[in-house]
């Protein structure tokens, strides 16, 4: 009978991996990535004239292109602090950006406001600001092993057609492009504890490459404002330190190519980018679509003094005046437009793929450089070199909209689904009435004004035609790029609905065979208590419907923790039993209630999280010294207060065998990490004793023996060297060493506030265990009276949710803690980082809840040593599982429904797909734990 349910438990694991694969492939399929590639030759397909016709697409501005990356460059990093309502401490770190880009320091300098499009992760990035296209969401998967691009790139263009480009810097662009370079400075990306080894060698190279001929464009790709970010967030020291260390580095740069700009200098045509892939949140994080992720900055300056300004109408910008009394302007760009833009003002093809716009402000800035004799104060020439300037610019977008069209037009003849015959037809509409107008020459442009002598107004009409087309498709793009099939998506729907039908008959089956009541008719209390359970169930999964409650799924679980507390209060109160339980059950979840909020910030339980918000602790001077102490020692005391706890629990339960050695060795690994902690803290750093800890040591040995721990009990359990399950002491004892076992990996990746949620997890979990079943009758102890008490797993998993919240994560890419895989080492290798990682997301959220549901079945019976009591006590076990993978399941449908009806909003990549990716794999983990668990006990 026991394999029959093993059974049970692992086809409804077949069934929903299939089910997921299946939604999955319809859901987030790729747009269709086109084998086509531009050349210089295509450019005689297009309705595009111009009295000199250049070699390739358009005629070269710049010779040289300088391109600095600063990754995790946020907006608010490069604009002075007067375009914002407060200041802030990381404001104004790169004063020699905002100096030259004011009106006072420079005509050739502006700074952008880059507009990205989610989701922020730097593969996504680069890929987009490279091809001019919109990665799909698919793409964040791989930002851990980036593949190389093979549709049409800039990068590409660049290398074939004669352009030599050298990378230093962010190895990822070598992984990317991985024969397109001349000469590659790659450094390792992925170890975000390190903020200096990237950036140093990015100063190594970038200086003595600017004195080199040998290359047309030069890429540094710096990476310690994203790092400093990830492990200690926006408002540190750190971060701080890296933009002032920027600041130098780009004032030398600058020194650099303005001493050799002069006329036959070696950059008197070279054009400086300055620029992030996307920006960061407070607490460095980066992957979803706020406006702190989406927006970053560009610097763009040449080294020649601008012959005209532009046109009114093209301009953006806003102006404020800086600390310094001078005015800055600031304009805004689309990162989908930079590929074209760049591609425009070197002279190369324009990506196949790209659908962005060139830029006029920053196509206006870089064709500034152009060796045009000065303007002088002539009117009439300062209104011929606009026309110049604006049938140069027309030409060039005349340009760019067939390129897009003409993507557009193979794109939906190639792809499955493609664009539907409305929106290509009214694509179309729009694209003739630019080609109606005609070319951009000043003959056509005079016949088609004959009132005016100026070709300037069908000029302008001309360009706003094709700005017009170009916008529509980028936003067409952005709401319908996506091919969605809805027939797998279906499928894979219905399969995840009927494995629930089968979980419920399963649940039904084993209630009815042993007794155990799960829909009693005759007891109205028990009754009330079930339906108040199935509703907490329904609310939680109804909120996913909601893109407020998603974003607030934290506190919707909190609350409805909260709620389920009260009921049992009430309860508590009506028999008067475990009142003190009830109590601090809820004061529990109101400290948890704060430390979701808390958690959001990387920097909780540090010293810079004491001093920033010690005003509501104790009334003593901010910043003072005894907060950084605490904020050391509470860690510190809270894992050898576990040490103490479990060490008395194997005294008093008479822990034997296997069971026995492997407490005592999570007991040695919570020593172990008190030590590693003390070595760090600047308390007991200078112990003689406590120096020569290596920073991996500890956490290597403490994986090392978890994995140890584990073999052990599978050794014990193939072996059947361990007792048979024959009572609840017997569980409880299997229950508290496999938790054991999983807890001291678990505790070392959670940081520092690792013991203290292992402590609330305790705590809440104790309280469960013994509210379990209060509103039955304490006098009836019969056991056809057994009822399975929903809301206690009910209880249990929305305190699971709660730990997820509190420790920092939330549904996103950017909730990731990343630092966390880097613990006890400092080089990156994919499947162990990834693992790693995955253990420090889930760890109290799913590991340690699913193998203590035990604890539950435990509390409802007394020892007993007979079969039958053996026996029930199995059938309790297997139910209480199935239960808890019923309840994750009835939650992740509502996920799957959410996205299904939400896939055209707005916010489905940036917010309802990352929900929906850690819902699932959240789904597919617990069912496997729950087999795991399942054999185990």
């Amino acid at each position: 009978m026991g394999m029959a349910k093993w059974w049970i438990i692992g086809m409804l694991t077949v069934i929903h991996i299939v089910g997921i694969l299946i939604f999955t492939r319809g859901f987030l399929l790729t747009r269709t990535e086109l084998p086509y590639y531009s050349n210089c030759s295509d450019v005689s397909q297009s309705p595009c004239s111009s009295p000199n016709p250049p070699q390739c697409w358009t005629r070269p501005a710049i010779d040289r292109l300088v391109i600095i990356v600063l990754d995790a460059l946020r907006f608010d990093f490069v604009a002075p602090t007067t375009f914002f309502e407060e200041s802030k401490p990381w404001m104004d770190r790169l004063p020699i950006l905002q100096r030259l880009a004011s009106i006072n320091g420079s005509s050739s300098a502006r700074i952008f406001k880059a507009i990205a499009d989610p989701p922020t992760t730097s593969l996504q990035r680069l890929k987009g600001l490279t091809t001019g296209g919109l990665p799909t969401f698919v793409d964040v998967g791989n930002s851990f092993g980036a593949p190389a691009i093979v549709e049409d790139n800039l990068i590409h263009q660049l290398a074939s057609n004669g352009k030599q480009v050298v990378v230093m810097g962010d190895d990822t662009w070598v992984q990317l492009f991985p024969h397109h370079f001349k000469k590659t400075y790659p450094y390792p990306s992925f170890n975000v504890k390190d903020l200096h080894t990237v950036d140093n060698g990015c100063i190594e190279h970038l200086l003595p490459s600017l004195y080199e001929e040998d290359w047309d464009v030069l890429i540094a790709h710096f990476l310690g404002l994203d790092h400093a970010g990830h492990i200690l967030g926006v408002d540190s020291l750190p971060m701080i330190e890296k933009l002032e260390q920027y600041n130098g580095i780009l004032e030398k740069v600058i020194d650099v190519l303005r001493s050799q700009s002069g006329q036959g200098g070696l950059h008197e045509n070279t054009f400086l980018l300055v620029m992030g892939d996307h920006g960061q949140t407070i607490n460095g994080d980066h992957g979803g679509g706020s406006a702190e992720e989406v927006e970053t900055s560009i610097f763009a300056m040449g080294f020649k003094k601008s012959p005209t300004s532009i046109p009114s109408e093209f301009d953006t910008s806003t102006c404020e005046i800086n600390l310094e009394q001078q005015k800055t302007c600031i304009s805004t760009i689309q990162q989908l437009d930079f590929a074209v833009t760049v591609s425009a003002l070197l002279g190369v093809p324009f990506p196949f793929g790209s659908i962005g716009r060139v830029s006029p402000e920053l196509y206006a800035l870089g064709a500034g450089t152009w060796n045009l004799e000065s303007i002088g104060g002539d009117n009439s020439q300062n209104h011929s070199k606009e026309e110049e300037w604006m049938q140069n610019y027309c030409n060039v977008l005349c340009i760019n909209s067939w390129q897009v069209k003409r993507y557009i037009d193979v794109y939906s003849a190639s792809s499955v689904i493609g664009f539907s015959l409305e929106d290509l037809s009214y694509l179309s509409d729009i694209y003739a009435q630019a080609e109606e107008i005609g070319s951009c020459s000043f003959k056509n442009s005079l016949l088609y004004n004959e009132s005016s002598n100026s070709p300037l107004p069908a000029l302008r009409r001309q360009i706003d035609t094709y700005f017009n087309f170009l916008l529509s498709v980028a936003e067409l793009a952005r709401s319908k790029w996506t091919e969605f099939n809805l027939q797998m998506m279906a499928v894979g729907l219905g399969i995840i609905f009927f494995s629930l039908l089968i979980h419920f008959l399963a649940i039904k089956r084993i209630a009815n065979r042993y007794g155990i009541s799960l829909f009693p008719t005759g007891d109205s209390e028990v009754s009330i208590r079930l339906i108040f359970a199935y509703s907490v169930v329904v609310i939680r999964a109804c909120s996913f419907l909601s893109n407020s409650y998603i974003l607030g799924e934290g506190k919707v679980a909190i609350f409805l923790l909260a709620t389920t507390a009260i009921f049992k209060l009430r309860y508590s109160v009506k028999r008067k039993m475990m009142l003190v339980e009830a109590i601090v059950f809820l004061l529990l979840i109101i400290i948890l209630r704060f430390t979701i909020d808390v958690g959001l910030s990387k920097q909780a339980m540090t010293s810079q999280f004491m001093i920033a918000h010690s005003s509501w602790m104790l009334e003593i001077t901010l910043g003072h010294p005894i907060w950084i102490h605490i904020a050391e020692i509470i860690p510190i005391l809270a894992i050898m207060l576990l040490a103490y706890l479990l060490y008395m629990t194997m005294i008093s339960s008479s822990f034997w065998g296997i069971c026995k050695y492997a407490v005592l060795g999570t007991i040695l690994c919570y020593i172990l990490i008190a030590v590693h902690w003390a070595s760090e803290s600047s308390i007991l750093s200078s112990v003689p004793m406590l120096q020569g800890i290596g920073k991996n040591s500890v956490p290597r040995i403490i994986y090392v023996m978890g994995l140890g721990q584990l073999l052990l009990l599978a050794f014990g359990q193939l072996f059947k060297i361990e007792r048979a399950l024959n009572s609840e002491k017997s569980l409880v004892i299997k229950t508290v060493t496999m938790l054991s076992a999983c807890s001291s990996t678990v505790i070392i990746l959670s940081g520092k506030q690792g013991p203290l949620i292992a402590l609330a997890a305790i705590t809440g979990g104790y309280c469960i265990m013994r509210l379990d079943n209060i509103e039955r009758d304490p006098k009836d102890n019969t056991a056809g009276a057994l009822t399975f008490d929903l809301l206690s797993v009910t209880q249990w998993s929305l305190l699971a949710t709660c730990l997820f919240f509190s420790t920092g994560h939330w549904c996103a890419f950017d909730g990731l803690r990343y630092g966390a895989a880097f613990i006890g080492f400092d080089e990156f290798v994919l499947v162990r980082q990834a693992f790693l990682l995955t253990i420090e997301t889930f760890g109290f959220s799913y590991i340690l809840p699913v193998f203590g549901l035990p604890f539950l079945v435990a509390r409802q019976y007394l020892i007993g040593q007979t079969e039958q009591d053996g026996k029930l006590l199995f059938m309790q076990l297997s139910q209480i599982f199935l239960m808890y993978g019923f309840i994750t399941a009835t939650t992740v449908i509502a996920t799957i429904i959410c996205v299904t009806v939400h896939r055209r909003h707005l916010m489905v990549w940036g917010l309802f797909a990352p929900k929906f990716v850690f819902d699932v794999a959240g789904f597919v983990l617990t069912d496997i734990l729950i087999c795991l668990a399942w054999l185990y006990y």
